[in-house]
């Protein structure tokens, strides 16, 4: 037997009923009778009450006869089954797992932190009991083992400044980095016939030896990207300036002017404080 097999034993209900009738029925026999020999029913009817099972929705029962596997009951109900069946009860409802937080490097070398929360269930019941040792430590060891992997594949996030343009990263990514961490925790726990219902990142950190210092490359990369925008804002603004001057005509600008014009408009558009005016009572070249 190398697969799961469901079986609905006998009604418990009938069986109770059956049970209680032989014990009733054996003392008042033994009493009416005054014999005591009706009383021998009722000693072997007592080995029949361990046989009774209770089968809770989205929970499960693995019959085993002295090492042999019998089948699996899934359908809930009370039920009779052989007083000699080991019963093992193993629960199908989905069940949360936050893993711990594991310090690996990710594609491009950076230490992270990172963690996943895994929801998942178990589908086949004789996988899961003897195909693995422990399932539920099953699915702890595979998942971290899966989220390693999974960080040495991408990259934290995308430096540009380095030539290091990956269209899939940790941070950004999130869809299909769940989507490649999910498949990846699914084929390791297939073994042991667990089914993964979701599997997502829970938490994402550059590990504290370097937080600061990527903490500030972010920010100078945040920095150079406003600059380069307001560069961009600022010679339109010029450009437009000069056209509708001459479109207007009115004033006339030599090259040099403009070149002084260009330089105090730039000095203004580009500062990062207020400019401060200047009256000039002269001349333009004074």
């Amino acid at each position: 037997m190398k697969e799961e097999k469901i079986i609905t034993p006998a009604n418990g209900y009938l069986m109770l009923f059956v049970l209680l009738i032989i014990i009733f029925g054996s003392i008042f026999m033994a009493f009416y009778k005054e014999n005591p020999e009706y009383i021998f029913p009722i000693i072997l009817a007592i080995p029949m009450i361990p046989g009774f099972i209770m089968v809770q929705p989205n929970n499960s029962r693995v019959l085993l006869l002295f090492g042999k596997y019998i089948g699996t009951v899934k359908r809930n109900g009370f039920y009779w089954v052989n007083p000699f069946y080991t019963k093992n009860k193993i629960s199908l409802r989905a069940r949360n797992f936050d893993s711990e937080r594991l310090k690996v490097n990710d594609k491009l070398g950076n230490p992270i932190m990172i963690s996943t929360i895994l929801v998942w269930r178990v589908l086949d019941t004789y996988k899961a009991a003897f195909d693995v040792d422990n399932y539920e430590n099953f699915v702890r060891v595979q998942t971290d083992a899966a989220v390693r992997k999974l960080a040495s594949m991408y990259p934290y996030d995308n430096f540009a400044d380095e030539g290091h343009t990956e269209d899939i990263t940790l941070r950004s990514s999130v869809n299909e980095v769940s989507e490649a961490l999910e498949k990846e925790i699914d084929e390791r726990l297939s073994i042991a016939g667990i089914e993964v219902l979701e599997a997502r990142i829970g938490y994402l950190a550059y590990a504290q030896e370097i937080a600061n210092a990527m903490l500030k490359r972010q920010q100078a990369t945040a920095i150079v990207a406003a600059r380069h925008k307001i560069v961009e804002g600022a010679v339109s603004m010029v450009e437009m300036a000069l056209d509708e001057l001459g479109k207007k005509e009115i004033v006339e600008l030599d090259e040099e002017r403009k070149a002084a014009m260009v330089s105090n408009l730039m000095v203004i558009l580009c500062g990062d404080k207020d400019a401060s005016p200047v009256l000039n009572t002269g001349t333009l070249n004074q």
